[in-house]
């Protein structure tokens, strides 16, 4: 995979993401993601809705981040209760209207690449408070949860689609995929869309495939040469027989 050419193309103006330029932090998340995803051998189409759900639930940051850190916070690390207290107040102004009751209050807040939020689902994905805001881990996580439907119970592999005028080309549901991290889809499946298709041109410029890094296969054992049957005792023929008689017979005293 053209690494170079995929920057170049989620750099363009007209792919509606990132716009001109990329911070360091930005190009750090999405190497990891990149990484992982050839580890995995995760398809294109696959990893070009990761990506796009990275995008959005980090605010285009593709970093780790706390609930209420946006792109433009000069805190990027805030303390759980300023987070618990910036929660209580939106809930209290009803700005959180598709919340019908507060899961932050303990600090299960939404943290990571992809946003979990509960305890449950913290242990579900393997997390804890301070894992889920590791790049690496976070990663693991995101893939996870995505391909093994682990965060809403919708999988990858539920939008895979054939085009029906061509059998043999494949395509992916993005509007409805957003259904895998949230169940948001009416209000954010149309910005999920428009990122997913700008990192799947970013994918297709790059070259890249999908390839699995996998171990050699172990050289299956040489077969044991034949045993060597025996060779049968010599016999006698018929003749030679006869003879060994008539010499035994003048032998005789």
């Amino acid at each position: 995979m053209n690494r170079a050419a995929f920057y170049a193309s989620v750099r363009q103006r007209a792919s509606g993401i990132f716009g001109t330029s990329l911070t360091q932090g930005q190009v750090n998340g999405c190497e990891a993601i990149l990484d992982e995803a050839e580890r995995r051998g995760t398809s294109l189409f696959h990893l070009a809705a990761i990506l796009s759900e990275v995008y959005h639930e980090t605010g285009g940051q593709m970093q780790p981040v706390k609930e209420t850190v946006y792109a433009h916070s000069k805190d990027r690390n805030p303390s759980d209760a300023t987070v618990i207290k910036r929660l209580d107040t939106a809930y209290a102004k009803g700005q959180l209207p598709w919340v019908s009751k507060p899961y932050w209050r303990q600090g299960w807040f939404g943290r990571g690449l992809i946003q979990v939020t509960h305890e449950e689902n913290y242990r579900k994905l393997g997390l804890s408070k301070e894992s889920a805001l590791d790049l690496k881990t976070s990663v693991r996580a995101t893939f996870d949860g995505m391909e093994k439907g682990l965060f809403t119970g919708k999988k990858l592999a539920d939008y895979d689609y054939l085009v029906t005028r061509s059998p043999d080309v494949p395509g992916f549901k993005y509007y409805n995929s957003r259904a895998i991290v949230n169940g948001d889809t009416a209000g954010n499946g149309a910005k999920i869309a428009t990122y997913a298709k700008a990192f799947e041109k970013a994918l297709r410029d790059a070259g890249y495939s999908q390839k699995a890094s996998q171990s050699a296969p172990e050289p299956k054992p040489a077969p044991a040469p034949p045993v060597a049957e025996p060779a049968p005792a010599p016999t006698r023929s018929g003749l030679s027989a006869l003879v060994a008689a008539i010499l035994s017979l003048f032998g005789r005293k």
